[in-house]
């Protein structure tokens, strides 16, 4: 618990009084799941279990209590930076969308979203991670994306409590803020959108140039992309196609679940577009060892970069993917609130749960003379089930349930040794040459 001490003591100071500043910690703790195991992380389900008599407290903590999330999600950024701080960090910029019913939800109108993996009626928002090279990764930003049905219609917006510094919105742009923290490389989405509807702008702001080493976005349907090469226009699978064996470098793109991310890699120069002239332009090639599937991304430097660099920028696209998936599990699409500033507040603290668990996990691995090499490290939602039982511990003893944990862990890191066996890799510790 003192890991959730030291960050709650850092947002406590933006709650002036007490009756908010309690009920954020009940809130908190309940996206945690140290009040109780509950389903939804709705203001019901929350407030009933902290004991309250009636939901109005915690409404009134997302809806009308005296406190700035854009302050506290600076608060976020200095203790995730304090924490996890990695020079040679990489930020993650990527949307995800939730599933909506009616209207009145800020941002929600039929539009696509990956979650479905199709256009439906939907709310989507834009992330900011922040994932470093030692594991550790976690959201350090947000923003909902405002699409035209609600930027054109200022009534519409000013039921949901839009803010009038908004405009008009692209999916989405970040703020900005204090300093996210140290870091050297970004990696972004980009390319041809899929519907008119759904392009995705880059939400950085000016970070990306000329601050950074380099900045890497994948394109969606690299396929049917032109770059500009200095033989001309050409489509992107069609320059990969005219690669000869020795373009191209084995390389992992990180240590995964089941191993190190091997793919072959290949990159070319390019030729800078019409309205940039500075910089170092490049197409980033990946090519699956087994399927030969390929994958293509657009690179940006201010200065020269190697091909390590890039890589390390492409492989670790993942990690916000992961961060929506157990985000998802503390209450992220949980929130059911239908205003702006409700959505940012409950977003906000979800995101501090989460760099929560991802600051115990980071200082778990960080402790190689007690690890047990027969366990795999201890995960977010491994950490958050055993706070969970060790917290609500009623029926069982903390043995049972520690005892439980190790089993998992036994049992996954055994299955992980298979599959190093199956493809003859002798070790997962010493990366790849």
């Amino acid at each position: 618990m003192e890991h959730f001490e030291a960050a709650f003591a850092r947002i406590a100071g933006r709650f002036t009084r007490v009756e908010p500043r309690r009920r954020a910690r009940a809130y908190l703790l309940g996206l945690l799941g140290l009040l109780a195991d509950v389903e939804t992380r709705s203001c019901w389900q929350l407030a009933e279990h902290a004991g309250e008599t009636s939901p109005h407290g915690m409404q009134r903590l997302l809806a009308e209590a005296v406190w700035d999330p854009d302050a506290v999600r600076d608060d976020l950024r200095s203790y995730v930076a304090h924490e996890l701080g990695d020079p040679r960090a990489v930020l993650v910029i990527d949307d995800t969308g939730d599933l909506k019913k009616g209207v009145h939800s800020v941002g929600v109108q039929r539009q696509y979203t990956g979650t479905a993996g199709r256009i439906e009626n939907s709310q989507v928002a834009v992330f900011l991670g922040y994932a470093t090279t030692g594991g550790g990764y976690t959201l350090i930003d947000r923003e909902i994306y405002l699409p035209r049905s609600w930027t054109d219609q200022p009534r519409r917006c000013a039921a949901a409590g839009v803010r009038s510094r908004c405009g008009s919105l692209p999916r989405s742009r970040w703020r900005g803020g204090c300093s996210p923290g140290p870091f050297r490389l970004v990696s972004r989405p980009g390319g041809p959108p899929r519907t008119s509807s759904t392009a995705v702008t880059g939400i950085c702001g000016g970070i990306c140039r000329p601050a950074v080493w380099a900045t890497c976005w994948r394109w969606p349907r690299a396929t049917g992309s032109t770059t500009c090469t200095p033989l001309g226009p050409t489509r992107a699978d069609r320059v990969a196609a005219g690669l000869t064996r020795r373009c191209w470098n084995r390389r992992s793109a990180g240590d995964g679940s089941k191993g190190w991310r091997e793919y072959d890699w290949a990159w070319v120069r390019l030729d800078p577009p019409p309205d940039e002239d500075g910089g170092h332009h490049f197409l980033l090639v990946r090519r699956g060892r087994r399927d030969g599937k390929l994958a293509f991304y657009r690179c940006w430097s201010p200065r020269p970069v190697s091909l390590r660099e890039l890589v390390a920028v492409a492989g670790r696209r993942w990690s916000i993917a992961t961060c929506f998936q157990t985000g998802k599990g503390l209450g992220l699409d949980e929130h059911q609130v239908r205003r702006w500033g409700s959505w940012y507040r409950h977003t906000t603290l979800v995101m501090l749960a989460h760099a929560v668990l991802a600051v115990i996990a980071a200082h778990e691995r960080a402790r190689p003379a007690d690890a047990d090499e027969s366990l795999v490290p201890l995960s977010i939602n491994e950490i958050r089930r055993l706070l969970a039982r060790l917290a609500l511990n009623t029926v069982h003893s903390i043995a049972h349930w520690l005892g439980w944990s190790h089993w998992r862990r036994r049992h996954q890191q055994r299955a992980r040794t298979s599959h190093y066996r199956r493809r003859g890799q002798l070790t997962h510790r010493a990366a790849p040459t």
